[in-house]
């Protein structure tokens, strides 16, 4: 399945795309920018199609994953076109749980051991931290997409996955999105032409209000499930999916879509957390 959103994206399919060894199967995009292969009952994770905005970080800074212990990269050992099969990132709120974007495991809800979750790793290529299996994924049953131009909507963007084990780690709260300003983290794409960034970098996003979206997007804004943030200096991009939108040192939303990454007059767009699965 090839993955397009900030891996930010949904799980969308395309039709008749052939893979390498001349099969046809189904293109799915699992995160931002991302899609992958799917082949009957069986899953082929394979070739990058060219992203689509939002999901790496523009205007963002090096972090340290140690620092913010509870930060996950969600992956898939399959996912080989990415260091430590990272497609999108994500949140522990408890223990043995993680709170996600559903785009980027909707296509996983059958197979959650094809889902792994990295802590503690500010390099993709590095083989730090600790990588945990997931043992089940769930998916907020109001999730739904539609379409923004090219661009997957996503409703209802949430999603938990349960560990195979409870980690040793700190747990982050949520929040609510007052105030200002707030921050993203993400191992995503620093630009819509970036492919190969693969270092946690942290940036400081703008909070909008919704009339900045409604402005943007039109109907598909939906201001009682989406949070507006950002500006063309500082936004997420491709595989920033799922990652958190930090207020106050809470999750008050996470990467979901957007129109390009750092478009001038479309600023991103984020799922609340007020409607978990």
């Amino acid at each position: 399945m090839p993955l397009t959103s900030r891996f930010r994206r949904g799980a969308t399919a395309a039709r008749g795309t052939t893979a390498a060894c001349g099969v046809t199967v189904a293109r799915v995009t699992v995160a931002r920018g991302v899609t992958v292969a799917a082949a009957g009952l069986g899953l082929v994770l394979g070739g990058l199609v060219a992203p689509s905005p939002a999901s790496a970080l523009v205007g963002g800074t090096p972090a340290d994953a140690t620092k913010t212990p509870w930060l996950a990269a969600i992956g898939s050992p399959l996912f080989f076109v990415r260091p430590s099969g990272q497609f999108c990132g994500g949140s522990l709120i408890k223990p043995d749980q993680i709170l996600t974007a559903a785009h980027c495991v909707d296509m996983f809800k059958n197979t959650p051991g094809l889902v792994t979750a990295t802590f503690g790793r500010s390099d993709l290529v590095q083989n730090s931290g600790e990588t945990v299996s997931v043992k089940s994924i769930k998916v907020n049953p109001k999730f739904t997409t539609t379409k923004f131009k090219d661009e997957d909507v996503l409703h209802h963007d949430t999603a938990i996955l349960t560990l195979s084990r409870t980690v040793k780690r700190p747990t982050i709260a949520l929040g609510a999105p007052t105030g200002a300003t707030s921050r993203v983290l993400g191992w995503g794409f620093t630009s819509e032409n970036d492919l190969f960034n693969t270092k946690l970098r942290s940036a400081n996003v703008p909070l909008q209000p919704n009339a900045a979206c409604q402005k943007a997007y039109g109907s598909s804004y939906d201001a009682s499930d989406m949070l507006c943030a950002g500006t063309e200096k500082a936004d997420s991009c491709q595989f920033d999916s799922g990652g958190p939108l930090l207020v106050k040192g809470r999750v008050a939303g996470l990467v979901s879509w957007g129109y390009g990454c750092g478009k001038p007059g479309y600023p991103g767009v984020y799922t609340r957390v007020n409607d978990l699965p």
